[in-house]
């Protein structure tokens, strides 16, 4: 009795630790490229079973493997058989690079040579075109700023010591009156520049009768520095001056005018700066004339003011 129970025991105790199990069929498939040497795009799938006893261990690991080398074989045929390789397009393909590499390698040459000949070359001739555009626009800046600084003359008086009129002939014999006339005119020239003087040449003067030149005189070349001005005086003279069909107006006694002689007094003052040496010389020209009134009994050797009585231009 009590042995029985034992062995039941035993056996209840043992039963429950190794149940019976039911058999699990398991499948698995292998993708693998085709071995067909013409497209290389197929694949094949195979199906294969494991044994109903094998244990479960066994079952992962294979199964584990098999996806694996399925995986990595289709990965491969895939690459393998994107695209199609043939020995002609690898041929034109290394040729194609070649040329390539030789453009490229010329061209590097090329900028090579350009980068270190460029200073070497051309070095000189872009600093003197630039000191010659620096020159020039500064050459211009400073043209422009004389010019508009222009010398300003004044005439002040003139001063008639002889006035003569006589009966004569001129060189070829034909009788006339003849006219004798010494004078003074006075002005003043004014540089009105700030940064450069300015050079006058000299200038003839002359007085004028119904267009016959009575006198005339010139005026001495001098130098007016910056801002500054002189006081100028310039003797006008003619000696026998054949007056033919223009003097018939005019009446004497004794040789004095017996009635006011209009003359004419004109010249042009030429002048030039020196802003930048003789590379900048601004030129100035001033046309002047006046009116000019002789009256023997008023202004006989007395100055004749001619502020109000003058153009300029």
């Amino acid at each position: 009795m009590h042995s029985k129970t034992d062995s039941e025991v035993t056996t209840i105790s043992i039963a429950p630790s190794s149940p019976a199990r039911s058999p699990r069929p398991a499948a698995y498939y292998v993708q693998s490229p085709s071995r067909d040497s013409h497209d290389g795009e197929k694949t094949t799938t195979s199906f294969q079973s494991t044994p109903t006893g094998s244990p479960p261990h066994s079952h992962s690991s294979v199964g584990r493997h098999s996806r694996e080398s399925s995986s990595s074989r289709f990965s491969g045929a895939l690459k393998d058989g994107s695209r199609k390789v043939y020995p002609n397009d690898a041929n034109d393909r290394r040729k194609h690079q070649k040329k390539i590499d030789v453009i490229e390698e010329e061209g590097l040459l090329d900028d090579e040579e350009y980068q270190k000949g460029l200073p070497r070359r051309c070095y000189l001739l872009i600093f003197v075109l630039g000191f010659f555009v620096l020159f020039t626009v500064f050459s211009l800046i400073l043209y422009g700023a004389s010019k508009p600084q222009k010398p300003k003359v004044t005439i002040k008086s003139i001063k008639f010591e002889t006035l003569v009129i006589q009966a004569g002939s001129d060189n070829s014999g034909v009788a006339t009156d003849m006219i004798t006339m010494n004078a003074t005119v006075k002005l003043t020239f004014r540089n009105t520049a700030t940064f450069f003087g300015v050079h006058v040449k000299p200038t003839p003067v002359y007085l004028d009768y119904s267009q016959i030149t009575l006198a005339s005189g010139n005026m001495k070349k001098f130098y007016q520095s910056r801002k500054s001005q002189r006081l100028l005086t310039v003797s006008l003279a003619g000696s026998r001056v054949p007056l033919y069909g223009s003097g018939a107006t005019l009446s004497s006694l004794n040789g004095v005018p017996t009635v006011p002689v209009p003359l004419k007094l004109n010249f042009v003052v030429k002048s030039s700066g020196y802003v930048l040496g003789k590379l900048v010389k601004p030129k100035f020209n001033k046309k002047i004339e006046c009116s000019v009134v002789y009256d023997p009994k008023k202004h006989n050797n007395k100055a004749i003011s001619l502020k109000s009585s003058c153009t300029y231009d």
